[in-house]
């Protein structure tokens, strides 16, 4: 069983129902989809490729993404996803570090070719065309023979702080994903539910293909091609309500877009059934907003690259549940370890701590990656004893709620003190007037390091650095309190949308 017999089994069970729309217009049905993939598959082949080659996919989001990546794995080729507003530069050095040989990509983020690509081909183009041509019979077209432990997918992490690493992911860590969200995330109602694709299908959002498509649901994705409050709450009421993995950020924009045209829960559960969201974190303040305005329809997930969307999940009902007596503590933790997983928090010694001691965070299962491409070095010091050292810290609680503190980078020690940057900002965002809010060390002759806190004020208010510091005052140790507030107009963020912080720490170098 492969990824590709998914996208067979639905095109039989229901040849005819929608599969791929493209705003509210229909692409493909199963069987139109399974026909594209299969026809692909073939002149692949023909080209010369051959099982475990690299195909790189460098577009904006676009119906023949799902169908592109079917037919890599129909020919049992691996896919290199990359993110659509990457520079070009970062692209060639991916082509090269993974040995892509073709490359699959959108005029408006691919101009120009690309250094390296054997053949480079644009996906809207009469050569995608003829490429994509169903095949006649597409049960006939053989699915190339793959492994469990076989490469499907080769994802570049973000490199914040370096160049990137290709993370392997298998055909069983995806199956193992996609299992877990039945479990531990969502129901899927095949003949009434659709996946949304408006964060970047190279990454998160795009994984969750693999589930949907077990579940029969239709995928749908914007005419935009991303995140438009308007369109999406429009697509929802239309088509019947959506679900979608989202970034806090694109959470935030969900909202606010909801509370200024006040809208209640009932027009909100009629545009969105279900909202993932993970990837940052999302702070206690703004998700009880998000719950006040548009209703119990969250769940967050914990993964990593290197554990594709699978390591904790806090569901639904731990989120909406706002009577439970520790609920808004379980609100600022990431969930409990979903079925397939086993986490544990331990010292540097590598020795497990108790509950409520802070550690590093590591995951076992059948989720973790395989290993970082052509890296041994880093492969060794991330995986270990069966165990991925995930480099991000957090605490157990007694039930089995996993809250992060921070990046084991991030960590703050200010004289002999362990501060952790994620609760200092919990406390900002608590502020009248703070938008957004993030907080990193700087070197400081008599403590050793300082918290300094980066703020974006709301608009239409004003800050004093005077006030903010009797505001932490009041609710965190006097040790924890930045000691300098640089008050400015946004925050730096990666693709994904997290916060920059290796880029605020080189502000305060400067």
């Amino acid at each position: 069983m492969t990824l590709c017999h998914l996208l067979a089994r639905q095109a039989r069970l229901a040849p005819e129902r929608v599969a791929i729309l493209h705003g509210d217009a229909p692409w493909a049905s199963h069987g139109e989809w399974a026909a594209r993939s299969a026809g692909l598959a073939q002149r692949l082949r023909a080209e010369g490729l051959v099982p475990g080659d690299r195909v790189l996919l460098f577009m904006r989001n676009h119906p023949r993404y799902l169908e592109l990546l079917w037919g890599a794995w129909w020919a049992g080729l691996v896919v290199v996803p990359v993110n659509a507003k990457l520079h070009p530069a970062e692209v060639a050095w991916i082509v090269a570090d993974a040995g892509a040989r073709w490359g699959f990509v959108t005029r408006d983020v691919a101009p120009a070719p690309i250094d390296g690509l054997e053949r480079q081909v644009d996906a809207e183009s009469a050569e995608a065309d003829a490429l994509l041509a169903p095949a006649p019979d597409w049960r006939a077209v053989p699915i190339a023979e793959r492994q469990p432990d076989d490469l499907a997918w080769l994802f570049y992490t973000s490199g914040t702080t370096g160049r990137p690493k290709g993370v392997m992911i298998t055909q069983r860590n995806l199956m193992t994903m996609g299992l877990a969200y039945f479990s531990d995330v969502d129901a899927i109602d095949g003949a009434r539910d659709l996946m949304c694709y408006a964060a970047p299908m190279s990454h998160g959002c795009g994984l969750y293909a693999v589930p949907h498509l077990m579940g029969g649901a239709r995928h749908v994705v914007p005419a935009s091609g991303g995140v438009d409050p308007d369109e999406l709450f429009a697509l929802g009421r239309a088509l019947g309500p959506l679900s979608t993995f989202a970034a806090p950020t694109i959470v935030k924009r969900l909202v606010d877009h909801a509370q200024a045209r006040g809208l209640g829960h009932a027009d909100c559960a009629a545009a969105f059934k279900t909202i993932v969201y993970g990837g940052a974190p999302m702070y206690v303040a703004d998700m009880q907003r998000a719950l006040a305005v548009m209703g119990p329809r969250f769940v967050q997930i914990y993964g990593q690259g290197e554990t594709p969307m699978t390591a904790t999940a806090l569901a639904r009902h731990h989120i909406a549940d706002t009577t439970h007596p520790r609920h808004v503590e379980r609100l600022g933790s990431v969930g409990v370890a979903q079925t397939p997983v086993q986490l544990r928090v331990v010292g540097e010694d590598g020795r497990e701590l108790p509950a409520g001691e802070a550690g590093e965070v590591l995951v076992r299962g059948d989720s973790v990656m395989a290993g970082y491409w052509r890296n041994p070095e880093a492969s060794a010091a991330a995986l270990r004893d069966g165990w991925l050292w995930t480099g991000d810290v957090g605490c157990l609680d007694e039930d089995g709620f996993l809250t992060l503190k921070d990046r084991s980078k991030d960590l703050v020690i200010s004289g002999g003190s362990n501060v952790y940057p994620r609760e200092v900002e919990e406390v900002l965002l608590t502020a009248p007037g703070v938008a957004e809010v993030a907080c990193v060390g700087a070197p400081d002759a008599e403590w050793g390091e300082v918290v300094v806190a980066f703020v974006v004020t709301q608009p239409g208010h004003a800050l004093d650095p005077a006030a903010l510091d009797a505001h932490c005052l009041a609710r965190i140790a006097r040790f924890k309190r930045p000691k300098r507030y640089v008050l400015v107009q946004a925050l730096p963020k990666n693709h994904y949308g997290k916060v920059l912080k290796t880029e605020l720490r080189a502000r305060l170098r400067d």
